[in-house]
């Protein structure tokens, strides 16, 4: 591909679509675009699933063309922190806690929020084992949806997940905010526009996968008031009820801020899907290959146990031999040839080209050599997403245009589909600890039963998916 001459005009546009959001729906918006069934002249009734840091941080990130009408959570104690927050929420929340808290319907089960609530549309902020659950009962309840990523927790259910989308025509913004962001669109465009001329690698940081649910063994106590521990497990075995088990980011172990849920496989593919489809997703628009993904994954020899140490150390619990097979680095090829590495600590991202390299992470990006790209975008443009990741107005703002419009958002669900297959897959490469051979079309390993095995997860009875 030529490589990018004019990159102030090329950020202007980019800029444009990022901020604006609107300007492509409209554009592609047809005639029959469904009436809000909910919303004002001006506010769109929003209802929104889970309210612990992340989902608390949504809604007051939410546009004032929006209104929260509606919010769900299995944990009282969480709904009562959102309604009367405190601490550091208490300004996060101030527009919500004035506006719409006292006229705010409130549930535990999801299910329940969508049969029985006025909803224009949802925003899904739960553990990543409810994400394509919730998404599909509310897309069957005809509500356009914010989906936070990762998207899902294996490889088949994404698939049902873009299939849904399709079949009912919403809206679905996957939370993969960065799509948003104008520096790294920027970077991205660069790359895919032949900036570094031809790709050769990529490497990114080597990030960890989950836990065994056999190491929570040890966690039991009895289940809490505050808690329906029966909706938390969801489709996943019912296990002893441990705090460790549901409470995220809530309080320390050691140097740990504990990660909960997030630690373990039925629940999460831990850092490789939670930090990792961040920068995968980067990686997967810089080259083009949004509707695809590598075709062979192999593990690699084990890192030094210090080195994985010093790299992850108070991000995830420390491995006790360099053999743990959660953190062996992952190398995959593309089709074309390109390599991705997952070999680093967890700083960047960074692009190997015949002209030079670029390092990229949330809202930065250089190149080696400079004068590969000088022209650099106003200060403003990295300050508005400032503010340690929780900043997502104008990535929901793109999600509001387009819900009104009808039209594509940055990050369609295909897209973060795609995006966390490529996580998917290092983790099963670990699980299995050998080899595999991946059909990016047909969505199936190649003569390889034990690993098709593992492309989807059983569902406990009560918690089927609606399409099941």
């Amino acid at each position: 591909m030529p490589i990018m001459k004019h990159p102030r005009r090329r950020f202007l546009r980019i800029a444009a679509a990022a901020g604006l959001g609107a300007l492509a729906g409209k554009q592609t918006a047809t005639s029959s675009a469904r009436e809000l069934r909910g919303a004002t002249a001006d506010r769109l009734r929003i209802g929104v699933v889970g309210t612990g840091l992340r989902g608390k941080y949504l809604i007051g990130n939410l546009p004032e063309s929006a209104t929260v009408a509606a919010i769900c959570d299995c944990s009282k104690s969480r709904v009562t922190n959102t309604l009367t927050p405190q601490g550091e929420f208490a300004s996060v929340l101030a527009r919500f806690r004035e506006q719409d808290a006292e006229r705010c319907s409130v549930y535990s089960d999801y299910r329940r929020m969508f049969e029985r609530e006025k909803l224009d549309a949802v925003i899904v902020a739960v553990p990543d084992h409810h994400h394509v659950p919730a998404a599909l009962h509310a897309l069957a309840a005809g509500l356009d949806v914010y989906l936070e990523k990762p998207l899902t927790v294996s490889i088949g259910e994404g698939r049902l997940l873009v299939e849904a989308v399709r079949k009912t025509g919403r809206v679905l913004q996957v939370g993969s905010q960065q799509r948003t962001m104008e520096m790294n669109r920027l970077g991205c465009e660069f790359v895919r526009n032949g900036g570094l001329g031809k790709i050769l690698r990529v490497e990114l940081p080597n990030y960890p996968g989950p836990l065994l649910m056999s190491a929570a063994d040890g966690f039991s106590e009895e289940p809490a008031d505050d808690v329906d521990w029966n909706l938390f497990c969801g489709s996943t075995p019912l296990r002893p009820h441990n705090r460790r088990l549901w409470v995220k980011d809530e309080f320390k172990v050691g140097d740990l801020l504990w990660r909960g849920w997030d630690l373990f496989r039925d629940y999460s593919g831990h850092m490789m899907t939670n930090w990792g489809a961040h920068s995968v997703d980067m990686v997967q628009y810089a080259l083009g290959r949004d509707d695809s993904g590598p075709v062979s994954i192999a593990v690699e020899s084990p890192q030094p146990l210090d080195t994985v140490t010093a790299a992850w150390k108070s991000k995830t619990l420390l491995p006790t031999s360099s053999a743990e097979s959660r953190f062996r680095p992952v190398t995959m090829r593309y089709a074309d040839g390109v390599e991705l590495r997952f070999v680093h600590g967890p700083e960047f991202i960074l692009f190997h080209g015949e002209k030079g390299r670029l390092k990229m992470r949330r809202n930065f990006f250089e190149t080696d050599p400079p004068e590969l790209f000088t022209e650099r975008p106003d200060p403003a443009v990295v300050t508005k997403w400032s503010g340690g990741g929780h900043v997502a107005r104008p990535h929901l703002q793109n999600w509001l245009d387009c819900i009104r419009t009808r039209g594509t958002p940055n990050a369609p669900v295909e897209t973060g589909h795609r995006t966390v297959t490529v996580c998917h897959l290092a983790n099963l490469a670990r699980e299995l600890n050998r080899p595999l051979t991946w059909d990016p079309k047909q969505e199936r390993f190649v003569a390889d039963p034990e690993a098709d095995a593992l492309l989807d997860r059983p569902r406990r009875k009560g918690f089927e998916l609606p399409s099941d």
